[in-house]
This record gives C-alpha cells, structure tokens and sequence, in this order.
C-alpha cells in the first residue's frame, strides 16, 4: 500500500496538519496520514464515484471514519476557506495540477502548504508556484524503477531539502536519455530540425549533461 513515493509525499507534510488529499483514489496516502499521526484531519476527495466508493471501503476499514472525510468533487471545489492546511495533489499532470491550483485562489489563500507529485510537466509546475511567489523545493523517489518528483511549495522558504544525489543523478541521466531518442527521431526529418522546438531540446540536454557532470 505504501512505497516510497508516497513516503516522500508524507515526509513533506508537517504533525498535525489538516490536510486535503485530491485525487485520493484509494485512500491509502489519507489513511496513512492519519495513522501516522501527520494528519488530524483529512479530507479526501475524487471526481470519480468509483474510486471514491473504494476509498470510502479503506477509510472504515481501517476505523478512521473520524477522521477522515470522503468528498466527491472536482479539483479544491470540495474546500471550503481555511478549512485545510495542506494540500497534496500527486499522481496528475502537471499542467491539470496547474490547471486545479489556478482555480480556486481564494481556497490557496488560507492554505501554507503544497505537495505536489505531478506525472509529468514538472517544469509547468514550479514556473506557476514561482509566478505564485511560493518557494518551493523538490524530493525524488523510485518505485519499480519509475524516479518520481515530489513538490513542496510554502509562502516561506523551507530550513532543508530532502536530497538524494544518486537518485537525481539517475533521474538526470534518464532525461537525457529520453530527450537524445526524441532528437534523434526529429534528426530523420529536415523540417523537424528547422523548428524551434528542436532548437529548445537541445538546449536543454545541453543544460542537463553540464548538471549531470555537477552533480
């Protein structure tokens, strides 16, 4: 039920908050903030009835009906203002987690913490939390081989950051292996290697083999 990316996502949130988990599925990463005590109350939320009647099943099982709230819903619309501390939105692209943040500002203003997990478009994410003014930072985490990014954003800087040097620059060394296969597919067509979007990929595995030789 629990593996290590959900353990970094828990790991970014502090005791006791009051914490909304969106897209909560299952309910496994709910339950677990509670029964670790990170989390006092939790509301856990889903668009969807099915994975919602699951996690619902999960929650009495493990007799935390008390304290947590199943909700269905789309995006913060299931938060009323001040209502939760923290927010965790993980297993979602990045540009739906941008899409889902930008929504409900008035919910984001009573709110201090973020954790985010996005699939992809990690980039889109920290330019809007950077655009926000949130300060935020980044933990890795391996399941099965997959290298998975975990956000943390706050009005303040945090006083650490989760680091682990192998594993980035194992993540670093799969984006610039991703980003050589798709330049070497564009270098098959002339037109494809006249666009600026070749010109930008190159550029950023330039940037990413002179951070991999840093780190």
């Amino acid at each position: 039920m629990i593996d290590s990316r959900i353990s970094a996502i828990i790991n970014f949130v502090p005791e006791n908050s009051r914490v909304a988990d969106i897209g909560a599925d299952h309910g496994y990463l709910a339950i677990e903030l509670a029964q670790s005590g990170r989390a006092s109350f939790v509301v856990a939320s889903d668009k969807n009835q099915g994975p919602l009647d699951a996690a619902k099943k999960n929650i009495a099982a493990a007799g935390l009906q008390n304290i947590i709230e199943a909700r269905l819903g789309d995006g913060l619309q299931v938060l009323r203002e001040g209502e939760v501390d923290t927010i965790c939105i993980a297993g979602m692209g990045g540009a739906l987690i941008v899409e889902i943040l930008a929504a409900a500002p008035e919910i984001l203003a009573g709110t201090e913490n973020l954790i985010l997990q996005p699939m992809n478009a990690s980039d889109k994410v920290r330019a809007w939390l950077s655009a926000n003014d949130l300060f935020h930072q980044t933990a890795l985490a391996e399941v099965a081989g997959i290298i998975y990014e975990i956000i943390s954003a706050a009005k303040i800087p945090a006083t650490s950051t989760p680091k682990s040097s192998a594993l980035a620059e194992k993540f670093t060394a799969q984006k610039i292996s991703k980003l050589e296969k798709i330049l070497a597919e564009m270098s098959k067509s002339t037109a494809a290697v006249q666009t600026p979007k070749f010109a930008q990929l190159q550029a950023e595995l330039v940037r990413l083999k002179d951070s991999l030789k840093q780190q």
